[in-house]
């Protein structure tokens, strides 16, 4: 019996492992479905398939299909902070160059799940509304006001009150993944020009508050010219000799 033993937790470990791998493989493929079609037309059965697993192997893991899209944006989120923490404080050049590293990564994903997440409370009422979809985004809402804080705190300390909450507001806009879309998916920017749009974006953002500017002086128009009399022809003409 205690010959038997070491083999039989070798198996258990060797079973979990595969099942763990298999977990990964479906999350991989959700996610390739998320971003194909955003979710719409995407069941368990094309999932399995992509995975190269059965719809029972995908059931056997995630429940359901909403129990696999939960999963699939709970794994979403803990790479995105992960990553995002990267990014250098006080630095734009190298915090826009993670974002949009970030973005080219997970752009599509993120741009599709929101509307998905408005679509469970419009669609299943609002008793869904602290669904784990919608939860999840408004999570992410919340890391990426935390990220700009964080790396935008060396200027931002140069403010106080309206004004600090007013630049924080127009950063959170500017590095949204919304504002990327535009620029490179919907305006057909090229990687380095969106990333330089946005560099420069912020740039004009964080720079110090310049003074307002002087109104022109109005130009004196020169003094109207005194017309010249001019004189009838009768006082002109000179008197001919009688």
């Amino acid at each position: 019996m205690a010959e038997k033993k070491p083999q039989r937790t070798y198996k258990q470990v060797a079973r979990a492992r595969a099942q763990e791998r298999t977990r990964e493989t479906l999350l991989q493929a959700a996610s390739e479905e998320v971003e194909r079609d955003g979710w719409r037309q995407a069941s368990l059965e094309t999932v399995a398939e992509r995975a190269g697993v059965t719809k029972q192997t995908a059931l056997r893991h995630f429940g359901s299909k909403q129990g696999l899209l939960d999963a699939v944006m709970r794994r979403t989120s803990s790479i995105v902070v992960k990553e995002r923490n990267e990014a250098p404080v006080g630095d734009i050049a190298g915090a826009v160059a993670n974002l949009t590293r970030h973005y080219g990564r997970y752009g599509n994903i993120m741009t599709r799940l929101l509307p998905y997440r408005d679509a469970v409370v419009r669609v299943l009422g609002e008793e869904h509304r602290d669904s784990l979809a919608r939860r999840a985004v408004d999570h992410g809402h919340q890391v990426h006001k935390d990220w700009v804080l964080r790396t935008f705190e060396p200027q931002l300390a140069r403010l106080s009150g309206q004004a600090r909450e007013r630049r924080l507001a127009q950063l959170v806009t500017v590095c949204d993944v919304y504002t990327w879309k535009v620029l490179r998916r919907d305006l057909g920017l090229s990687a380095a020009q969106t990333e330089a749009a946005l560099v420069e974006l912020i740039e004009r953002l964080l720079e110090p508050d310049a003074a307002p500017p002087k109104p022109a002086r109005k130009r004196s128009s020169p003094a109207p010219q005194a017309k010249k009399k001019r004189s009838s022809p009768a006082r002109t003409r000179q008197r001919k000799p009688s």
